[in-house]
């Protein structure tokens, strides 16, 4: 059984906070099931943002776990905006998480591509 999203986005939050990043949501999503997106602000205005992976890899991984995959690396402001605006056109469900931190997100699991 999966975790709430709202647990779920809690959960990140926490976890990076005690790793010593600033995270926040930026839009508040269906407490259920919403899907989540993370936007990883690493240097300045730079940022990478991660979606939820296909379920495929969930599958073939056999965690059942929430996995992501990585959509923008390194992107401006207006590159991240559009892409989120984009995301919340096609579900006003979704969550928008944000975490400032140079270093990697520990929060987070990333599909490999490469299953």
């Amino acid at each position: 059984m999966r975790l709430k999203s709202s647990i779920f986005v809690s959960a990140i939050l926490r976890r990076e906070q005690v790793d010593g990043a600033f995270g926040a949501v930026l839009r508040k999503g269906a407490e259920d099931a919403g899907a989540i997106f993370v936007v990883h602000r690493t240097d300045g205005d730079l940022a990478n943002v991660y979606a939820p992976a296909p379920q495929v890899f969930a599958a073939e991984s056999g965690s059942g776990e929430r996995l992501f995959e990585e959509r923008l690396r390194q992107a401006g402001p207006q590159e991240v905006g559009e892409f989120l605006d984009r995301q919340v056109k096609f579900d006003p469900d979704c969550w928008i998480v944000e975490i400032e931190k140079r270093t990697e997100l520990v929060s987070i699991d990333i599909a490999d591509p490469r299953m």
